[in-house]
C-alpha cells in the first residue's frame, strides 16, 4: 500500500503477507491473530498493528518463519522482567 502523506504502509504489507501465509486469519471482514481480533476491515487491523508494536513484531516473526527466514530470539513479554525482579527481591 502507498498511503498519501505516509508512504508505504508496512503494516498493510505485513497484514497481507500474514493473511496469505495463514499467520493472521481473515473471516469475512475481520482479521484475527491467535484468536484475538485485530479489527474489522483492513484499515482497522492496520491501525491495531500500529497501536500494538508487540503484536506487530510477533506477527512479523511468524511470517519470517513461514517464509524460511532467520528469526531473532523470541520477544520477551514486558511483564517478565518485572516478575524476575520481584522474584529476586523475595529471595533477599
Amino acid at each position: 500500500d502507498i498511503m498519501y502523506g505516509e508512504g508505504i504502509s508496512r503494516e498493510g504489507d505485513l497484514l497481507d503477507l500474514a493473511s496469505n501465509h495463514r499467520v493472521v486469519e481473515k473471516s469475512g471482514a475481520w482479521f484475527s491473530y491467535k484468536g484475538e481480533r485485530l479489527g474489522q476491515g483492513r484499515e482497522n487491523a492496520k491501525q491495531t498493528l500500529k497501536d500494538q508494536p508487540l503484536v506487530l513484531e510477533k506477527i512479523r516473526n511468524e511470517v519470517k518463519r513461514a517464509l524460511g527466514m532467520p528469526v531473532p530470539a523470541e520477544i520477551v513479554e514486558a511483564t517478565e522482567p518485572k516478575k524476575a525482579a520481584a522474584a529476586g527481591a523475595d529471595k533477599k
